[in-house]
């Protein structure tokens, strides 16, 4: 199976739709976003809500690429916005998880 944060790197939507997700990124607010758009009481971690909100993004650019009439903008720019908000949680998670990994140290042995 493909990484997750390969596939969001490889999503290719409408500049404008980008453009103005981009202007909901300082209002992000995890708990309440996430519970309004996974409808869940307590919002599960950022890789699991990038998976669900990658699929519900999938959903909504299938509506607008074939105009049906339950599409909604405001929508689909909330879960773009999200979806981003929560990559960079998820990769700064990655990285904490990196530093932390123990550190093998080469011990340098005497000559015989």
């Amino acid at each position: 199976m493909e990484d997750i944060l390969t596939r969001v790197s490889r999503l290719n939507r409408p500049k404008l739709l980008v453009r103005t997700a981009r202007h909901g990124l300082d209002d992000y607010n995890r708990i309440v976003h996430l519970r309004r758009l996974l409808k869940v009481m307590t919002p599960p971690g950022p890789r699991e809500a990038v998976v669900r909100l990658m699929e519900l993004e999938e959903q909504a650019e299938t509506q607008r690429q074939t105009g049906r009439g339950e599409y909604s903008v405001a929508r689909h720019v909330d879960l773009i916005t999200a979806l981003m908000c929560e990559v960079r949680i998820l990769k700064q998670a990655t990285r904490q998880t990196a530093r932390r990994a123990p550190r093998l140290e080469v011990i340098p042995t005497s000559p015989t």
